[in-house]
Parts: structure tokens; sequence; C-alpha cells
């Protein structure tokens, strides 16, 4: 399991050229998840970004 944290100005999702959410000025979380990645793992990950400056 990976995480990418990025600031960002603007942020958006689309799907099939329709935009379902978007952000202003903020953080922009990018999950990968593989096959066999746990609870454990996601409880770990999001403690470490919650404790980032």
């Amino acid at each position: 399991m990976r995480v990418v944290i990025q600031r960002v100005r603007h942020a958006a999702v689309t799907v099939d050229g329709e935009t379902v959410a978007s952000i202003g000025r903020g953080l922009l979380a990018l999950v990968g998840v593989a096959q066999g990645d746990g609870e454990e793992e996601a409880l770990r990950l999001a403690r470490k970004c919650s404790e980032l400056r």
C-alpha cells in the first residue's frame, strides 16, 4: 500500500467526461492498494498521514 500526498490549487475527479468531485486549494491523496493489503496497513498509513505537517 502506498500513498502520495500532493498540495493542489485545484483538483477534480472526472468519470466518463463528467466531474464527480472537486476541491479548491488543499491536499490530494493518491492511494494505491494491492491485493493482500489489510486493515493494519490502512490504519498505519492513515496514522502516518495524519501526523504530517
